[in-house]
C-alpha cells in the first residue's frame, strides 16, 4: 500500500501544469493571430482594390487620363488599408491596358513584448482581365 501512496503523491499537480502550458501556448498563438490577421486582411483587400482600380482605368472615357484614375483609386485604397507612406507605387500604361504595382513591407509582432517580429512583404501587380480586354471578333 505504501508504494501506491508514494506513486500517487508524485503525480499530484501534473494536471495544473499541463493546463498552464496549454493556456500559454494558446495565448501565444492567439496573440500572433490577433496581430497578423488584420495585416493579411488589409493586404488581400488592397489586392482586390488594385484589380478594381485598373479595370476602372481601362474603362475610362476619352476625356480622362486612365493613369490618373488608377492613381486616385490607389491612393484612396492605400489610405484605407494602412499602407506605409514609403510604399513603392507604379502605374503605367501598356498597349491596350493599364498596370499598377504596389510594394511595401510591414513588421508584425508575433510574440508578446516584441520578442519576434515577422516581416510581411506585399508585392502585387494588378493587370486587368476579363471581357474588357477581349477583341470584338
Amino acid at each position: 500500500m505504501k508504494n501506491t501512496v508514494n506513486a500517487l503523491s508524485s503525480e499530484r499537480g501534473s494536471a495544473g501544469i499541463k493546463f498552464l502550458l496549454i493556456a500559454m501556448v494558446l495565448a501565444i498563438v492567439g496573440n500572433a493571430g490577433i496581430n497578423y490577421v488584420p495585416v493579411a486582411y488589409e493586404g488581400a483587400n488592397l489586392k482586390q482594390e488594385m484589380d478594381t482600380a485598373v479595370v476602372k482605368g481601362l474603362a475610362t472615357g476619352p476625356r480622362m487620363n486612365p493613369i490618373d484614375v488608377v492613381k486616385a483609386s490607389l491612393q484612396k485604397a492605400m489610405f484605407e488599408n494602412n499602407v506605409p507612406p514609403d510604399a513603392f507605387v507604379e502605374v503605367k500604361q501598356t498597349p491596350g491596358s493599364v498596370q499598377a504595382q504596389v510594394v511595401y513591407s510591414k513588421q508584425v509582432s508575433m510574440l508578446p513584448f516584441g520578442l519576434y517580429k515577422y516581416k510581411y512583404d506585399f508585392n502585387y501587380v494588378a493587370v486587368p482581365t476579363g471581357y474588357l480586354l477581349k477583341d470584338g471578333k
